[in-house]
């Protein structure tokens, strides 16, 4: 029985190993498709910001024409940032926080029926804007992307000073 589990150990970890894998790519596909959706309702909420205004009236929102505008530069430019893998976990946060923001305002029955009614949660169009800032957020942007790019760029001197730190303090101690 030992064997059979040790064998089955070395298989599931195998099998975790190979689809570890694609956590990168499919980031990637992430950013790209959300990034592009975000840029999408930003740019159409630049171009009609009367009629986004006047919704977020409606909706009671504070002071809805900045609120609006800000929003549109939100989603446009945290949509492009997506994109490019660049401040990703911070851009997570608030495109999280603008989603979040979305449901309370626009779609609040949705929202608060997560456990009663999950299909009226999941199925609010906020939901899979959350979801993928949310995925972002939590697992970062993965190996394609500018943030993956510049933290080699900055980490690679660092741990060569490190090293030669290092080798000095060991060569004085002899």
């Amino acid at each position: 029985m030992s064997s059979l589990v040790h064998i089955s150990a070395k298989v599931y970890g195998g099998f975790s190993w190979l689809v570890s894998w694609a956590q990168s790519p499919f980031l990637l596909l992430v950013r790209l498709y959300w990034g592009w959706q975000f840029m999408q309702t930003g740019w159409g909420k630049l171009h009609n910001l009367a009629h986004v205004t006047q919704f977020f009236a409606t909706l009671g929102i504070p002071s809805p024409g900045p609120t609006a505008l800000f929003v549109a530069c939100v989603e446009l430019f945290g949509g492009a940032l997506l994109i490019l893998g660049l401040a990703s976990r911070l851009t997570g946060l608030v495109l999280t926080g603008n989603m979040l923001v979305a449901f309370l305002t626009a779609d609040h029955d949705a929202l608060f029926s997560i456990l009663s009614t999950p299909e009226k949660f999941y199925g609010a169009a906020p939901y899979t804007f959350l979801f993928a800032s949310l995925l972002i957020l939590i697992f970062g942007p993965g190996w394609f992307a500018l943030d993956t790019l510049i933290a080699r760029r900055v980490s690679a001197p660092v741990a060569e000073q490190k090293r030669s730190l290092g080798q000095n303090t060991h060569m004085d101690a002899a």
